[in-house]
């Protein structure tokens, strides 16, 4: 199959895209007015997952692989972030002080300062972070900070092609259901349940109207009545809960809430209207930050770390929309040179791996 470059190109955006929020919601909380943040998320997470839908089939076998390559990859990239904080710390203790490492981790800000600093490696925290557990890297907070998407995403792909794969014709229920249960949860928040439902609740809804969409295109006759809808949406919204209700939009997505929900048609819609419309037919930076996403996503964790310390020195010498002209594009390109990296180190634990499985494999 002739590989549809579209689904790169809109992975690719939205990849970028959440580099743009990352770096307004972390470092940018130092300089950036809380307006230019909460529209930073114009486009967000929601779009992974309906890419996901698109793409996904009922092949149970073939997703199931897909899926134990990437927990590898993740397992791979988690274990050199583990020894990259580590090896930091003990570098900064052996030449330096402790109260020097407290002095560095107060550039992310004081709830990220360690009372105290083991020179013994921290063998359960990495355990946990194989699990899905994500506690804080000192070194590089912003990489567990976003990687809740990671778990949920896992959680959506298998039960989506359980889905697909036994309940072809019963797709309209789930979908119903996932709807019903996202209602209830929003109308009577007192039964809003703790971790994932509400996120799977929601998102299930993206990823299986897009796998409906899958190989359609939207008339372009329905195209001014969707972002009709999407604005009346809005403006209920803000009839409904208050201007103030803007500000609030990054706490309304986890889990997902109904202001939140309606924020996201926007892209949502956007996506579906250009698939199959918008033809991409060369390769291009976007397709190819698309094709290679998962690498994007880990290195975006490290270089959003990493750009704090461009942020404080400058934070008040520049105006703020100059500061994140020049915060943002460094961010971006940090982020490709250490995905070319992990790329790298990827490869490396792949190697390792395949060494160990042949050299204790049995003999006959």
């Amino acid at each position: 199959m002739k590989r549809d470059l579209y689904i790169d190109f809109a992975k690719g955006l939205a990849t970028i895209s959440i580099i743009f929020i990352h770096t307004a919601f972390w470092s940018g909380q130092f300089y950036m007015p809380t307006e230019a943040r909460v529209f930073s998320l114009v486009f967000d997470v929601a779009l992974f997952y309906a890419l996901s839908g698109i793409t996904s089939g009922s092949n149970i076998e073939k997703t199931f692989y897909r899926l134990l390559k990437l927990q590898i990859t993740y397992m791979i990239f988690v274990t050199f972030l583990f020894f990259l904080d580590y090896f930091f710390k003990i570098f900064g203790l052996t030449f330096f002080s402790f109260e020097w490492l407290k002095d560095f981790y107060s550039t992310f800000g004081s709830k990220y300062v360690p009372t105290s600093i083991s020179t013994e490696p921290q063998w359960q925290i990495l355990g946990n972070w194989y699990l899905h557990e994500y506690s804080n890297c000192d070194t590089f907070p912003v990489v567990m900070g976003s990687f809740w998407y990671l778990k949920v995403y896992y959680i959506l792909t298998v039960l989506g092609v359980l889905i697909l794969r036994f309940f072809p014709k019963h797709i309209n229920w789930f979908i119903g259901i996932c709807v019903v249960l996202t209602l209830i949860f929003n109308i009577f928040p007192q039964y809003y349940p703790n971790g994932q439902v509400g996120y799977v609740a929601f998102y299930m809804i993206v990823f299986l109207v897009a796998n409906k969409m899958r190989g359609k295109t939207i008339p372009d006759k329905m195209i001014p009545a969707l972002y009709g809808l999407v604005g009346v949406a809005l403006a209920w919204m803000f009839w409904n809960y208050g201007v103030e209700i803007f500000y609030k939009l990054n706490k309304q997505k986890f889990p997902p809430k109904i202001p939140y929900i309606i924020w996201t048609l926007f892209s949502l819609v956007t996506l579906f209207v250009f698939y199959n419309r918008l033809k991409i037919e060369k390769p291009n930076f976007f397709t190819n930050v698309g094709q290679n996403a998962i690498f994007f996503y880990f290195a975006q964790g490290i270089s959003s770390s990493l750009v704090y310390f461009l942020v404080v020195p400058m934070k008040d010498s520049l105006p703020w929309y100059l500061l994140v002209l020049i915060i943002y594009p460094v961010n971006i390109l940090l982020a490709f040179l250490i995905s070319k990296g992990l790329k790298k180190v990827d490869d490396l634990g792949w190697k390792i791996l395949e060494f160990l499985r042949a050299k204790t494999a049995e003999k006959k």
